[in-house]
């Protein structure tokens, strides 16, 4: 199966020729990437990677990106953050329609990570909540596909966190 995703990296500073870099890129196993150089220092792939699934496909292009440019770093694997618009492009939508469908649903429907004039859910947990109502036709793979994203995005910002104070921790479970 073909899983289509994207990884958004910090460049290292030493990384001036992007053109030497997109190069080095293709012949080093990442030729099924589109890259992404248009916002100075940061550096977006996107992937149509064959894999039997998509932990494998996120992990091989991972991989991949860390021999070429060890120095990277990973920022955001996507998708996984989503607005009311990038759903409702997921399911073919207007943002009208799924603001109406959340709006009657609201008790259900995924509470978001974010919420503010533009409120940001994680797509894995829509996607769930979706497939659970049942009346939704999703392309095959891409729950699985939000979860991992979802998966090393957390695994990202854990590693970057600072211990929670004990009495904190007992709070969360």
């Amino acid at each position: 199966m073909d899983y289509i995703f994207t990884l958004k990296y910090r460049l290292p500073d030493h990384e001036h020729d992007l053109d030497a870099l997109v190069e080095r890129l293709g012949s080093g196993g990442c030729d099924d990437a589109l890259a992404g150089i248009g916002q100075a220092g940061r550096l977006a792939l996107e992937f149509t990677r064959e894999a039997s699934n998509a932990n494998e496909a996120l992990l091989s292009a991972l991989a991949d990106v860390k021999v070429i440019v060890p120095d990277a770093v990973l920022f955001e694997a996507a998708p996984d953050f989503v607005g009311l618009t990038d759903v409702a492009q997921v399911l073919g939508l207007s943002r009208q329609n799924l603001h109406k469908l959340m709006s009657k649903h609201r008790h259900s429907f995924p509470v978001p990570v974010h919420e503010g004039s533009a409120s940001i859910w994680h797509l894995a947990d829509v996607l769930a909540w979706l497939h659970a109502k049942g009346t939704y036709q999703l392309e095959p793979g891409l729950a699985e596909l939000a979860q991992v994203t979802r998966q090393i995005n957390l695994a990202r910002e854990t590693a970057q966190a600072p211990p929670l104070p004990a009495d904190i921790v007992a709070m969360l479970n």
